[in-house]
C-alpha cells in the first residue's frame, strides 16, 4: 500500500478509524532516555522505568511499517534551552526531589537539549528525513512549529504514540482536536508509569463517542498497512 492509497478503515474504539494515509502521520511521543532509561529524569522522580520500557517494541514494529509504507513520521522531544529561559520556575521545583529539571545526572542535565538523556532511545532514532520537534511543554503543539509543519504535508489525521500516556500523549492529542486532527491511539505503543492512569487516559479518549479521538492497538493498525 503506498501513501497515495485510498481511504481505509481500521478498527477502533468508539468505531472504525477512517485511515487515509496521504493525511496521515505518525507522531512519535517524546520516546527519550530521560524518560526510558534509568538516571533519567522519570527516575529521578522515583519512578520505575520499565513500565515505559514495554511500549518500544510494539512502537519499533509500527515505525517500521509506517516508514515502508511511505507515511509520514514525525517525533517529539520534551525538554529545555541550556538556559533554562523556557523553563517556568513552577515546573523546576515541582516534585521537589532531590534532582530537577537541569541539574546533572548519569545522562548529562536533566531534560536539557542536546544532552544524553535528552536523545531519543536508539530503538527508535529518528531517520535524517524526519522532523524532530523540540518542546518546552507537555503538548507537542504548545511554542512548537508542529501545526504549521503538520499543515504544510497536508496532514488532517495523526496516529500518536509515546510517552506518557495521561501527560504528554494526552495533552497533544486534545490540542490536536482543538485544531481540527483526527487522532488515533494505539493502546499499547503508549504507556504511563502508572498502569492505572494509562488505563483511564485512553478511556477518556474514546469515550462520549470519541470526544478526543479514537483507540486500538498497533495489530489492528499494522494489519491495514501490511494488506494488499
Amino acid at each position: 500500500m503506498s501513501a497515495a492509497a485510498a481511504t481505509r478503515h481500521i478498527s477502533a474504539e468508539p468505531y472504525a478509524f477512517e485511515f487515509t494515509p496521504a493525511a496521515c502521520a505518525l507522531l512519535v511521543i517524546d520516546m527519550q532516555r530521560d524518560f526510558l532509561e534509568p538516571g533519567g529524569f522519570g527516575a529521578a522522580l522515583g519512578n520505575d522505568v520499565t513500565h515505559l520500557r514495554r511500549a518500544i517494541a510494539p512502537n519499533r514494529a509500527l515505525l517500521a511499517a509506517c516508514r515502508a509504507t511511505g507515511l509520514t513520521v514525525l517525533h517529539t522531544r520534551e525538554g529545555h534551552r541550556p538556559d533554562l529561559a523556557d523553563l517556568p520556575p513552577a515546573k523546576k521545583i515541582r516534585g521537589h526531589g532531590a534532582r530537577t529539571i537541569g541539574d546533572p545526572g548519569p545522562m548529562g542535565r536533566l531534560l536539557v537539549r542536546g544532552e544524553p538523556g535528552h536523545a531519543i532511545i536508539p530503538e527508535l532514532a529518528p531517520l535524517p528525513t524526519e522532523p524532530v520537534i523540540d518542546k518546552p511543554g507537555k503538548g507537542a503543539f504548545y511554542a512548537t512549529d508542529l501545526h504549521a509543519s503538520l499543515q504544510h504535508r497536508g496532514i488532517r489525521q495523526l496516529i500518536v504514540t509515546g510517552v506518557t500516556t495521561e501527560v504528554c500523549v494526552h495533552t497533544t492529542v486534545r490540542e490536536a482536536n482543538d485544531r481540527g486532527y483526527d487522532c488515533l491511539v494505539p493502546s499499547d505503543c503508549v504507556a504511563s508509569y502508572f498502569p492505572e492512569f494509562h488505563s483511564a487516559a485512553l478511556k477518556m479518549i474514546s469515550a462520549q463517542g470519541g470526544i478526543f479521538g479514537w483507540v486500538t492497538t498497533s495489530e489492528k493498525i499494522l494489519a491495514v498497512l501490511h494488506s494488499p
